[in-house]
């Protein structure tokens, strides 16, 4: 049992330099007749961040069908979200998805998935197996009907959608599934005769016979012991997680480094990297700390203030700070770009409800565009056609200032690292260190 788990401290430590981010590189540039381009001006510059900056894609979905009542406003969503994200969730609730049976609303998923795909962004789908949000012709039928209909639905869509969505949610918030009672749904009877390892190893496996070079998720909200023990059972039980998702809905208040990062040690020592799958923070009022269901809060208006927008973007820069400081973790979505539409019509989020930008924004862009990213920056190779830069890991771009060519390379892993690449009139990327 104990192989199941990290050794104490190992790659759990903190470091709020973010050293395990960072590689300082040196690149070998030869022409394209492998002759070292020496003593020569070249401009590097970032073009992606390994790190996955995320944020639900929902806002643009009409945008990239072509089916947008109001393409400025839209467009507007679309520039901020492509100035800072990498990573976008695209919503695949069943109900919604395939509201009447037989009939699922593949095409402007797809379409979606591929717009933002052809943009050079991770997409994820959202979820494969939930019991809320469930369509309504599933009730009433056989357990057994029920089953077979969501593994159905699993194969279904992870096949159709292979090669443009290979990240999903597999299964989500299992602690609750078997004794959820808010709403009547098909899946939670089905949970409670199945147990929740064996709902588990169905979404998992069904997604992977599709898709093997999927990458699947855990998701839940629980950061109690029982998602740590339901974590456990499920790795004993030989079903493999790709990624831990853990979610942060923070609508009663930040929970501050110290919470954060405890409960980023709790979930590291399985040795699986956690995805942060869905964070709001609040620019308005705080939800009251009685309420235990969130979806219990119900008002009628919940604005945004200039207090609150302060607030936020302090807490913004905050939480980051603290993800990316941990070794562990791998991506962090923000969920929600726009307060339109916002879940609970909550002010979290990081646009306003007319689409201008709110503080936390501008700070967020600032970090992922401005501290983490290395701008173009105009370097000279030495006698052996060597350049060197600092930058955080990911893509770069480097151009010959006198036009004659380009190279890409990436930097994969932290530390001191070199890399040798051909610069011309093809570009041509390289990821190979030496020592």
């Amino acid at each position: 049992m104990t192989s199941l788990f990290t050794a104490p401290d190992e790659g759990r430590t903190p470091d709020p330099s973010l050293a395990h981010r960072r590689a300082d590189a040196t690149v070998a540039l030869r022409g394209p007749d492998g002759v070292p381009l020496a003593d020569h001006d070249v401009v590097v510059r970032q073009t992606r961040h390994a790190f996955l900056f995320g944020c639900i894609g929902f806002d643009l979905i009409d945008l990239a069908n072509g089916t947008s009542r109001d393409p400025e406003y839209d467009g507007r969503l679309a520039d901020a979200w492509f100035d800072v994200f990498n990573q976008t969730t695209l919503p695949f609730y069943w109900g919604t998805f395939e509201p009447e049976r037989g009939a699922p609303r593949t095409e402007p998923l797809l379409g979606a998935a591929r717009w933002f795909a052809e943009r050079g962004v991770v997409v994820k789908g959202h979820p494969l197996v939930w019991h809320t949000v469930q369509p309504g012709w599933l009730r009433g039928l056989p357990d057994a009907e029920v089953e077979r209909l969501q593994r159905d639905r699993i194969r279904r869509d992870v096949a159709a959608f292979r090669g443009v969505i290979d990240t999903w949610d597999a299964i989500n918030e299992v602690v609750i599934m078997p004794v959820f009672t808010a709403e009547e749904n098909a899946i939670t009877p089905l949970a409670r005769v199945k147990g929740r390892v064996e709902m588990i190893r169905m979404a998992f496996e069904e997604a992977r016979a599709e898709n093997p070079g999927a990458t699947l998720l855990l998701n839940d909200f629980d950061m109690s012991t029982a998602y740590e023990c339901l974590i456990e059972a499920v790795l004993e039980a030989g079903i493999r997680i790709d990624r831990l998702g853990l979610q942060s809905h923070m609508h009663q208040g930040y929970w501050g480094e110290e919470k954060t990062l405890a409960i980023l040690d709790r979930f590291s020592r399985y040795n699986i990297p956690i995805h942060f799958t869905e964070t709001t923070l609040m620019s308005g009022d705080v939800m009251p700390a009685h309420i235990e269901d969130l979806n219990d809060w119900q008002v009628e208006s919940w604005p945004s203030t200039p207090e609150g927008e302060a607030r936020q973007a302090d807490e913004v820069e905050r939480h980051y700070r603290t993800l990316l400081s941990h070794p562990g973790v791998e991506a962090m979505t923000y969920w929600g770009l726009s307060d339109r539409g916002m879940w609970l019509n909550a002010p979290g989020g990081l646009l306003r409800e007319d689409g201008s930008r709110k503080p936390a924004f501008d700070r967020l862009r600032e970090l992922v565009k401005g501290e983490w990213w290395l701008p173009p920056t105009t370097l000279r190779t030495d006698a052996e056609g060597r350049v060197r830069f600092g930058g955080f890991l990911g893509d770069y771009r480097i151009e010959a200032a006198d036009g004659g060519g380009v190279a890409e390379v990436t930097l994969a892993e932290a530390g001191a690292v070199g890399v040798t690449a051909a610069i011309g009139s093809d570009a041509f990327r390289a990821s190979t260190t030496w020592s």
